[in-house]
């Protein structure tokens, strides 16, 4: 990674004096503006700041997140387009709502379109109405989980898609989404660019996975696994309240297990995590069943956790379906380790009970949690303040406790795992006890 690779593109000139600026009261504060050159480090430890102090390299850094003295667009001649895509999470609902308030009360910006049902809304043969939005039309949305504009997914064409935007005169397109949907606002402003129009691009990463490259943490991540928590504890109070007895928790996580492991480290009941990014055997002297069958020799009871992305490598058809969005279609581990357990220990006589829960589509329809929805609010009001200063490309991100803003490309080029080797889960290995490999030599 280069310093190159993280500057954000602009559409021009800023010569409009910002609406925060001209609002001022006499006896309020200065408002805190951004300049173009505060910049947030990626890296901050004192290695990495000697090592370019001795090279002479410019440190690879995020643009910092904030209100610019001086804006692109003129808010009185400013349409903006709002659009949902892919699953649900918890949180989606306040972006929308962050959005329109931040758009209509700070910048006066009153032509606030909701695109329905994702990319669809964009493509005139499905023929999904649009909204007009407006701020008494969004204020209780926030209280409900879901998301007020409805959401899809799949591609679309985007050469269909930027003629709607031309159709609707829209100036600036925010973007609620997760990799795929990322994907797909590039890919728009690749063809706005193509065309030479003046239409800023936006994202707001939406992932429940907390999968997104280069960004610390994404909204609905926090409230999905406090939710897990909870489930979590009920799962350990079935499984402890048997001899022998086994719950099985399957969470959601397709390629990284932030939230398995983030609530097993929130509750400390769990006392096998299972996630993508490492793979396990069920069978010999290291295998899983055998290690799960000792434990219930020793406590009597144990709570399994497993990310839906875990032990792909298991099952015996390797044939790969894809969801609409392209993402490869998972078998079910939590179903399949449920069977694997049971003809495993009836084989052998081993008495047990089992229960099996998966709350993956209770979690990601719930509303926002407190910190969750701040944290929405917040990302709302910096992709406001960048899309309207005329940046373009670009998506809304978090790091070293900062908001930043960051090229899609940079965001989307590989996907956020957990580093096995790292902290995060040296600690989930100390909570739950497990070993560090469940494969045979």
């Amino acid at each position: 990674m280069k310093y190159e690779d993280f500057l954000v593109s602009s559409l021009g000139t800023r010569n409009v004096i910002t609406p925060l600026k001209s609002a001022q009261r006499a006896d309020s504060p200065v408002y805190k503006f951004v300049d173009d050159s505060e910049r947030i480090l990626y890296d901050v430890s004192v290695e990495y700041f000697n090592k370019c102090r001795e090279t002479g390299e410019i440190p690879v850094s995020f643009e910092k997140a904030g209100p610019k003295e001086n804006i692109f667009f003129e808010p009185a001649k400013t349409k903006v387009g709002i659009v949902t895509c892919g699953g649900l999470c918890p949180g989606v609902n306040n972006v929308i709502r962050s959005l329109v308030n931040q758009l209509y009360y700070r910048y006066g910006i009153s032509r606030i379109l909701g695109i329905k049902y994702g990319y669809e809304g964009l493509i005139s043969k499905y023929n999904h109405p649009v909204l007009e939005l407006t701020a008494p039309m969004v204020s209780n949305i926030h209280l409900s989980g879901g998301t007020f504009l409805g959401t899809s997914r799949g591609n679309q064409d985007v050469e269909k898609m930027v003629d709607t935007l031309e159709i609707l005169n829209i100036n600036i397109l925010f973007c609620i989404g997760g990799d795929g949907t990322l994907r797909g606002a590039h890919a728009i402003h690749e063809e706005i660019t193509k065309r030479k129009l003046r239409i800023a691009v936006t994202g707001i990463p939406k992932t429940i996975d907390n999968d997104i490259d280069l960004i610390q943490k994404s909204f609905g991540f926090e409230t999905a696994f406090s939710i897990a928590n909870d489930i979590i504890r009920n799962a350990h109070n079935e499984a402890s309240g048997a001899h022998n007895g086994i719950a099985v928790v399957k969470l959601m996580g397709r390629d990284s297990g932030f939230i398995a492991a983030s609530a097993a480290l929130a509750i400390q009941e769990v006392n096998f995590v299972l996630v993508p990014e490492i793979s396990f055997e069920l069978y010999g002297p290291r295998g899983f069943l055998k290690v799960l069958r000792k434990r219930l020799e020793e406590r009597h009871h144990a709570v399994v956790v497993v990310a839906e992305g875990a032990g792909q490598d298991l099952f015996e058809s390797k044939d790969l379906e894809k969801d609409a969005s392209g993402n490869i279609k998972h078998k079910d581990i939590g179903i399949y380790l449920k069977e694997k357990i049971k003809e495993e220990f009836n084989e052998k006589g081993f008495p047990y009970s089992i229960k099996y829960i998966d709350p993956s589509y209770i979690i990601r329809s719930a509303p926002a949690n407190a910190n969750d929805s701040k944290f929405c609010n917040l990302l709302a009001q910096n992709a406001v303040h960048a899309a309207v200063s005329g940046k373009t490309d670009f998506v809304v991100g978090y790091w070293n406790n900062e908001f930043t803003l960051l090229p899609i490309p940079m965001a989307v080029r590989k996907r956020k795992k957990i580093d096995v080797e790292g902290e995060l889960w040296w600690n989930v290995l100390e909570a739950t006890g497990q070993p560090i490999s469940m494969k045979n030599p």
